[in-house]
């Protein structure tokens, strides 16, 4: 979907009079049959991908032209009709915000797993902060390099999450108004069927990966419709090491921390953050994974056929599979805990079903 802001200008843009976003919700779907498989990425994002992305910002010694990012398919059928939810036909609502340099397209793995779990998980672009977003009528909007002295880094971090929070809102205001019947779509793009109405607005959670799992934190302090959180490897301290005010005071929602295995510069700001946070909490560690272990390098690296240092470097030592598995089953396991009463059993302690999860106290 197309969404417009147009109370708000763009923030990146000041000549731009409006705040325009491009969002992806994916859904249990029904008669899927004869539907073609939904691309990867649209064309134009693609070809950016490719080029500047892949390697620059995402470091994935991937020499361009290796994969074709516009043809590569995924397991999510476009334009379906809307599968029932399981409480009166409404779906639990899950926001995803990806990390810097990332696109929305890097967490198609986990959210479409959540769909299928009969979640809306509702994946955000955020304009001129992602590395590129394509919009309907074709034009590509793109990211600048971020700023490379700690002093403009630190402010450029401040001011995208601060950005993200507001955009975060802004979505919810608009998933609200499809519940509501209305298509927020900023084009009249067509909903698919059954999906206005299908939604349950009072059970939201949110998650992210590295920078979007601090705008999970910090969206959550700034908006209480969101009721549940995690971070998958999101700092907690700004650049210049001081710690962010979710930090320094918590959360009175339940939380969960998911880190990478080896030295990481997360600790002061979990550590704070748990020890000012009342309610439930947990922080684990997926051992022998890397940073890109919690996103879409999972699936794909090991296709592309890297050299062993460069896999490693990518997506750490874990057998790929497992990787996946296991973030699966806890992502899944916390939200149906805490968005539709489930046991919550797997988030007890450690399970001999998922051994390399490992539960940090």
């Amino acid at each position: 979907m197309h969404l417009v802001d147009r109370s708000r200008p763009d923030p990146w843009h000041s000549g731009q009079g409006r705040r325009e976003l491009m969002v992806t919700v994916y859904y249990p779907a029904t008669h899927t049959a004869g539907r073609p498989a939904a691309p990867y990425m649209l064309p134009a994002a693609a070809a950016h991908f490719d080029e500047v992305t892949a390697n620059d910002y995402l470091g994935l010694h991937v020499p361009p032209g290796r994969a074709d990012w516009a043809r590569t398919v995924t397991h999510v059928t476009r334009g379906a009709p809307v599968a029932a939810g399981q409480r009166g036909g409404r779906l639990p609502v899950v926001l995803y915000s990806p990390g810097l340099g990332e696109p929305r397209a890097w967490g198609t793995t986990l959210a479409a797993d959540l769909a299928s779990r009969g979640y809306a998980v509702v994946t955000i672009d955020n304009t001129y902060e992602s590395p590129e977003v394509q919009f309907p009528d074709g034009s590509l909007a793109t990211m600048p390099p971020p700023p490379s002295s700690p002093d403009a880094a630190d402010a450029y971090v401040r001011k995208a999450l601060s950005v993200r929070v507001s955009d975060t809102s802004f979505v919810l205001d608009q998933l609200q108004a499809l519940n509501s019947g209305r298509n927020p779509d900023a084009d009249g793009q067509p909903l698919p069927e059954g999906l206005a109405g299908a939604l349950d607005p009072a059970e939201v959670g949110m998650f992210g990966h590295s920078m979007g799992g601090t705008a999970a934190a910090l969206a959550m302090d700034a908006d209480h419709r969101i009721t549940a959180g995690i971070d998958l490897d999101g700092n907690l301290t700004n650049i210049d090491g001081s710690l962010m005010p979710v930090a320094r005071r918590g959360l009175d929602r339940p939380f969960l921390l998911v880190g990478k295995d080896g030295d990481t510069d997360t600790g002061p700001g979990w550590q704070a953050f748990r020890a000012h946070t009342p309610g439930w909490n947990r922080q684990l560690t997926l051992r022998g994974s890397e940073h890109g272990s919690f996103t879409d390098a999972e699936a794909l690296v090991p296709q592309l056929h890297p050299g062993p240092c460069e896999r490693t470097d990518d997506i750490g030592t874990i057998d790929t599979a497992t990787a996946i598995r296991t973030n699966e089953a806890y992502v899944s396991a916390y939200f149906d805990h805490w968005l539709r009463g489930g046991s919550g059993r797997l988030l007890a302690g450690p399970s001999p079903k998922y051994p390399d999860m490992v539960f940090v106290k």
